[in-house]
């Protein structure tokens, strides 16, 4: 995994779970859908980051067929 990777999966998760203590602990006023899309903020961030983030894997070679046996 490499450091920019976990770099961005520690803000994608710290800055909703510090937005939603901040809202706790200050008292600040706000509508649920504020809570949820904060809390909705992780799964979803870590899903297009998958999506944005693929990693070129090299392919796997396929036997060939002289590698296969047969039973007889």
């Amino acid at each position: 995994m490499s450091k920019k990777h976990i770099a961005l999966m520690l803000i994608c998760c710290l800055v909703p779970l510090v937005g939603y203590v901040a809202i706790l602990y200050f008292a600040i006023p706000v509508d649920r859908a504020v809570l949820v899309g904060l809390a909705l903020f992780c799964p979803l961030s870590h899903l297009i980051m998958m999506r944005f983030m693929r990693h070129d894997h090299a392919e796997t070679p396929t036997p060939s067929p002289q590698s296969i046996t047969h039973p007889h």
